[in-house]
């Protein structure tokens, strides 16, 4: 039987904790006269991380620290453990999440003039429930309304260590039309220039025989298609260019006052 070794000792409590753990955590894990240097513990994390490069588990650095986890290439496998299906989120949420992460700290009119349509209350309260969006402060408007930006939790949820390592906006459009160009083509039944209104772009129908409890949470509130990540990215292109016309109107205006005043 072989000597238990630093490697051992790291990758048994990576396993064990079920969060990611920083080095000053691990460093708890021994007594004060058989503490490792945070060096040999690094190195250990990085023998650790080649050894599971081409296995099931994988080394991941987050904003908290170190974790071990499955590779989500396993996940259509693994989830069948539970009996509760995973959650799915509503493109409408993901879109509003997105432009939080990339756009923050934003406030819901900055989403709402992006995306063109009014963002569900139920959006953000589902994803300060999940604890990936918190209220950071509120802007200096009239109505005071509150500013968003994300936590530690979406940066450990989501495997990344740092804002930083959000990947551009481009690949996310590429992934999206690729996701598109995947997706089976409509039934036949279905005529080309027919609507197709999903539940998430149309504000929750209500009659006598349905309560608001059993509406869909993440409706919109207007009635339109979708947007693309490539959409967003155009809106917020816009968006900017805007910015910088009225940025130098108010210069061109205040040179005008200026020169009237002489």
């Amino acid at each position: 039987m072989r000597d238990t070794t630093l490697d051992d000792i790291v990758e048994a409590a990576l396993l064990a904790a079920g969060e990611p753990l920083p080095v000053e955590r691990l460093e708890t894990l021994f007594l004060a006269d058989e503490c490792p240097s945070r060096k040999a513990l690094r190195d250990a994390l990085a023998r650790l991380a080649r050894r599971h490069e081409e296995g099931a588990l994988e080394l991941v650095e987050t904003a908290s620290g170190f974790q071990l986890r499955i590779r989500p290439r396993l996940s259509h496998w693994v989830s069948r453990l539970w009996d509760e299906r995973p959650q799915r989120y509503s493109r409408a949420l993901l879109e509003t999440l997105a432009l939080i992460a990339y756009r923050q700290p934003v406030t819901r009119g900055d989403i709402e003039e992006v995306r063109g349509v009014s963002v569900s209350s139920s959006i953000i309260r589902t994803l300060m429930e999940r604890g990936w969006v918190r209220i950071v402060g509120h802007r200096d408007v009239p109505g005071r309304p509150a500013v968003y930006a994300t936590t530690r939790s979406f940066l450990d949820d989501f495997g990344l260590k740092t804002l930083d390592a959000l990947p551009p906006m481009h690949t996310l459009v590429a992934a999206d039309e690729a996701a598109l160009a995947e997706e089976p083509p409509a039934a036949t039944h279905v005529a080309l220039d027919e609507a197709v209104e999903t539940v998430q772009d149309a504000p929750p129908q209500q009659d006598q025989n349905t309560s608001a409890a059993s509406a869909d949470p993440h409706a919109e509130t207007a009635l339109t298609q979708p947007l693309s990540f490539a959409d967003l990215e155009a809106r917020l292109a816009a968006r900017a260019q805007r910015r910088d016309e009225d940025a130098g109107t108010q210069t061109n205006d205040v040179r005008s006052d200026d020169h009237e005043s002489e």
